[in-house]
């Protein structure tokens, strides 16, 4: 007797055996036929090649019914309209309950019109690698369960029987629950990266499913997967739409389409992947829309719109109820949405609106200008997450971003991302950058939570950052950020910068709970050389190494100016070589232009470990930088404020520099200082208003100890000025008022003298009224022990009204370090506060 296990193995077989056998005869016999509700011929000599005649007309509008419509590999199905030449729009159902297996060409000829076709199958279409459209008119597949016109009838899709013919325009599509999947099936695209980013296409013209130029391409089904398939719509537009429960309104006059949902709508899932491909590209670049639960572009697949004329472009939209993820990569390009501009026309718009998008490996998100007009604008609306990661691993210079640039005259558009949080990490980035004479874009992000920026990129030398760049004559954008918290560590960076003649552009910070920027990342050009990457935030012009020269065509020299930074936080600390930056400097010759201007406003600023506030320059003039600290301003471990000029031993004069804070602390023995000075020219002027400086000093020349200096190296005579302002504490709370009567003493000691003779030189008895709790100290007077007042009077028995006490705050007078190195600040009335060594206000100058 056979084991139970042979004979499994057995009936399995058998099963697999009978499937394949039934597979094949299904392909044998007829694969398009009539269920005999309409007027529809079907022709075919072969099994192959299908004729289809005649149907069921209503003025403009063809009715057919089939049973099932497949095509096999290498054939056909043609509607052919000569007995039907007025006909505009062809309508196709599948009652059999069968998927529609489409290998091969599906086509119409003899007609007067453009005529578009409707193939709607509830149970499922798959296209196979060999399917092909040739009709004059836009392509309409579906798995919907009936056809809504504009007059209010219905086509049914699910029902064998006679459809209910109208002349009317269809205007929705009705999907039922569990509606069927549509495949799209194919080989992938062969699309190419010229240079940085433009994309060659031609290796695709002709290839998958394409509808005449301008036309429409829709497909709408449960579930839609591209799994190498390529979709194209040469100026037209292409929507693709995964729902159940739902109606699907089409849209007019170049609308996109909309979703009429109900509670009970299922979105469904859109997938691309092995290289599929979503194109509109052409003389006026098309649309495209794609919406449903979960959309993934994955292997190097792309959806693109390139524009080659002299009109606007269409928009890509993609709205999903859950997320969409660009991942993966081919060996030539990396998963991407695109538009790029290479005529006069204007860029399309990328609209993406999802709770959730994440970008791995490369994945990217761009529209780009290679041409006279600007490029569209980029604007992400999720609420709840953004995860960019990464870099591609085929090819290091396709980061994981968002992106709009401009490569020649015409403008950057407009990047601006709303989410809850934003993570950034491995050398992602989003980015807004010029490489021609046109401007780079405006940044702006708006988080609900937190935006979290760390690490590097090791492969590409790049940091995880928000950038805009100027690598040309156009000027760098401005960034605006708006959060709660902000958290750049790593190397995590917020920049704009110019390496060319262009500007740097102004960066604006507003967080409402805290800024907090730490550690250097580290990146080994070569196993000799090592960079250091501060975290940052920064506005400045930088002179590239000259590997990066050579790659993009820089000149030798950087000649912009900087842009300003203007930071607003309660809570704001820099750690571990952290900056900010409105410098203009670079390595090797550096830059020619001026700094710009640093401003922060902040409860609490702390500087730590080789952290700096920067506006120096090379050659140029140095910038200027404001702080408005409410509480204190703390300075440790050889950290810098500087608006230092001619650091390359070099001309400029030295910034200027306005401290406004309670209190200034440094370690003195720590190196920190605070620096206006010039090389060949003027120092600069540092201006700090303050209640008490402690640990730093003003002096002529930098030391190993903590320092203010405004000196010019080369002309003593053109020194700075530095002027300390010591405001006097708010001590109206501390002050007890004393009484206005005295005590009548003569009533309680002896009014008669001591009688000594004048002669005996001996000092007279006497006695001074002094009024109770003894003399007053002056204001401004320390206090020699702890204020206790007491009463001269006796001690009265009987009750007395007296005045409820009332607890003010006190103003800290002192400070000190606990056992973690943290400042404490301390209000006492004792001496201690005289002890501190508060300077009183004076100046030094030229």
């Amino acid at each position: 007797m056979k084991s139970p296990f042979i004979l499994l193995r057995w009936v399995n077989a058998m099963v697999l055996t009978l499937g394949a056998i039934l597979t094949l005869s299904s392909f044998a016999k007829a694969q398009v036929t009539s269920d005999g509700t309409t007027n529809t011929t079907v022709k075919s000599v072969d099994n192959r090649d299908f004729i289809i005649i005649n149907g069921s007309g209503a003025n403009s509008n063809l009715f057919h019914s089939f049973s099932q419509f497949s095509i096999p590999t290498g054939g056909s199905a043609t509607f052919d309209l000569v007995n039907t030449p007025n006909i505009s729009t062809i309508f196709s159902r599948v009652t059999g309950g069968n998927v529609s297996d489409i290998n091969g060409l599906i086509q119409t000829i003899n007609s007067k019109n453009q005529v578009s076709l409707f193939l709607l199958n509830p149970t499922g279409i798959i296209f196979g690698s060999n399917a092909k459209l040739n009709i004059s008119g836009s392509f309409v597949g579906s798995t919907a369960s009936n056809i809504k016109f504009a007059d209010g009838s219905q086509l049914s899709i699910t029902n064998s029987t006679p459809p209910l013919l109208t002349i009317s325009t269809p205007v929705g599509l009705q999907l039922a629950a569990n509606s069927g999947e549509i495949r799209v099936q194919g080989s992938g695209h062969n699309i190419t990266k010229v240079g940085l980013s433009l994309l060659d296409r031609r290796g695709n013209i002709g290839t998958g499913l394409e509808v005449f130029p301008g036309n429409t391409l829709v497909l709408v089904g449960g579930n839609i997967t591209l799994d190498g398939g390529l979709l194209t719509a040469d100026s037209g537009k292409i929507e693709l739409a995964a729902l159940s429960n739902g109606q699907w309104v089409i849209g007019q006059n170049n609308k996109f389409s909309t979703i009429n949902s109900t509670p009970t709508t299922e979105f469904g899932d859109i997938q691309l992947r092995s290289a599929a491909l979503v194109d509109v590209s052409g003389v006026r670049a098309g649309s495209v829309q794609l919406r449903g639960r979960n959309i993934a572009l994955q292997d190097g697949s792309i959806v693109v719109g390139q524009n080659l004329g002299e009109q606007p472009s269409g928009n890509i939209q993609i709205i999903g109820s859950e997320s969409l993820a660009i991942n993966g990569t081919t060996p030539a390009l990396s998963s991407r949405f695109t538009t790029q501009l290479l005529g006069a026309g204007g860029g399309g718009n990328i609209n993406i609106a999802v709770p959730r998008l994440i970008l791995r490996d490369g994945g990217n998100i761009a529209s780009q200008t290679f041409g006279s007009a600007q490029s569209g604008n980029v604007t992400i609306d999720v609420p709840d997450l953004i995860e960019m990661t990464g870099t591609s691993p085929i090819d290091p210079s396709d980061l994981s971003a968002i992106t709009t640039a401009t490569f020649s005259t015409g403008g950057a558009g407009g990047l601006t991302v709303s989410t809850g949080t934003l993570k950034i990490r491995d050398g992602a980035q989003i980015t807004d950058s010029t490489l021609g004479e046109g401007n780079a874009g405006q940044i702006t992000l708006n988080a609900t939570n937190l935006i979290d920026i760390q690490g590097n990129s090791n492969a590409l030398l790049s940091n995880s950052a928000i950038v805009s760049n100027s690598f040309g004559e156009g000027h760098a954008g401005k960034i605006i950020v708006n959060t709660p918290r902000l958290s750049l560590r790593d190397g995590g960076s917020i920049i704009s910068s110019g390496f060319s003649s262009g500007n740097g552009g102004d960066v604006t910070i507003n967080a409402t709970e805290s800024i907090e920027i730490a550690n250097s990342s580290i990146l080994d050009f070569s196993p000799v050389v090592t960079t250091f990457i501060s975290s940052r935030i920064s506005s400045d012009i930088v002179t590239p190494p000259d590997f990066l020269q050579a790659i993009l065509g820089l000149p030798p020299i950087a000649t912009g100016n900087s842009g300003s930074v203007v930071i607003n936080t309660p809570q704001l600390t820099l750690t571990n070589g952290a900056s900010l930056s409105v410098a203009n400097t670079g390595p090797g010759i550096g830059g020619q232009g001026n700094a710009g201007d640093l401003r922060v406003t902040t409860d609490s600023l702390t500087l730590q470990g080789r952290s700096r506030l920067l506006a120096d320059t090379f050659s140029g003039e140095g910038g200027n930088i404001q702080l408005q600290v409410r509480d204190i301003l703390l300075l440790r471990d050889n950290s810098t404020i500087s608006t230092t000029a001619g650091t390359q031993i070099s001309g400029g004069n030295g910034g200027n520099i306005n401290i406004n804070t309670k209190f200034l602390v440094a370690v003195p023995s720590e190196n920190s200082d605070i620096t206006a000075n010039a090389f060949a020219g003027k120092g600069g002027l540092i201006k700090i208003t303050t209640q008490g400086i402690f640990g730093i000093e003003e002096r002529e020349n930098l030391t190993e100890f903590s320092d203010i200096t405004a000196f010019s190296q080369q002309n003593p005579q053109f020194d700075g000025e530095i002027v300390i302002d010591i405001q006097n504490a708010d001590i109206s709370n501390e002050l007890v008022a004393l009484p206005t009567n005295v005590v009548d003493v003569s009533k309680l000691i002896a009014q008669r003298c001591s009688v000594r003779p004048v002669a005996t030189n001996q000092p007279q008895s006497q006695f001074i009224i002094t009024g109770r709790g003894g003399l007053p100290p002056q204001p401004g007077e320390a206090l020699r022990m702890p204020a206790i007042a007491f009463s001269a009077s006796t001690i009265e028995t009987e009750k007395q009204d007296s005045s409820p006490q009332i607890n003010s705050t006190l103003e800290a007078n002192s400070w000190k370090f606990d056992e973690q190195g943290r400042v404490i600040l301390i209000a006492s009335a004792t001496s201690e506060a005289s002890s501190l060594g508060t300077k009183h206000g004076y100046c030094h100058g030229s």
